[in-house]
């Protein structure tokens, strides 16, 4: 057990806005507002620019995927947290739907004092630095679809970490 947890703790999350200065330790908040860019094909279009980098060790290599999801009933126990330690994860939502994060520091297991949860704009999207422990995908909306962009190659890239009966977080957002 964690120095930090006393038995039978319980903490209750209640989302606070998503932005890049509240999210810089977990990772990227890929969106467009109030981000620089610079004009490209004849000046039809602007180019928002390495919004988020992708982080891979060597010989793995990056792939795109879809997540279609649906949500959770909140308040919601999250019962458990996932890292990836060989490469960064970012999820984009496709359908503009907002959704929740939950997220803590990379450290050797998630300091139940550290994890923080975050309110979602459908047109922002997250990119969990390799380490980083979170929730999987927290669809608010149903039948909702992330694009996921990912590592790829040999190795265990998932590590789970199952909070005990006597650990309780609750995600309780405000709707």
């Amino acid at each position: 057990m964690e120095k930090d947890i006393v038995p039978d703790t319980t903490i209750t999350l209640t989302p606070e806005p998503l932005t890049q200065e509240a999210f810089s330790q977990f990772g990227d908040v890929i969106e467009a507002e109030s981000r620089d860019y610079f004009m490209i094909n004849d000046g039809s279009t602007r180019r928002y620019h390495k919004l988020a980098t992708t982080q891979v060790d060597e010989g793995s290599g990056v792939i795109i995927n879809i997540f279609q999801t649906t949500p959770q009933s909140y308040p919601f126990d999250i019962n458990m947290l996932e890292r990836h330690p060989k490469g960064s994860q970012a999820f984009m939502p496709l359908l503009g739907n907002d959704y929740l994060v939950v997220v803590a520091p990379p450290t050797d297991t998630p300091a139940l004092h550290a994890i923080r949860a975050f309110y979602a704009k459908g047109s922002q999207g997250v990119n969990y630095h390799r380490g980083v422990w979170h929730h999987p995908v927290l669809a608010l909306s149903s039948n909702d679809q992330f694009l996921v962009i990912d590592r790829e190659g040999e190795g265990k890239n998932c590590d789970e970490f199952f909070f005990s009966k006597q650990m309780r977080v609750i995600l309780a957002p405000k709707l």
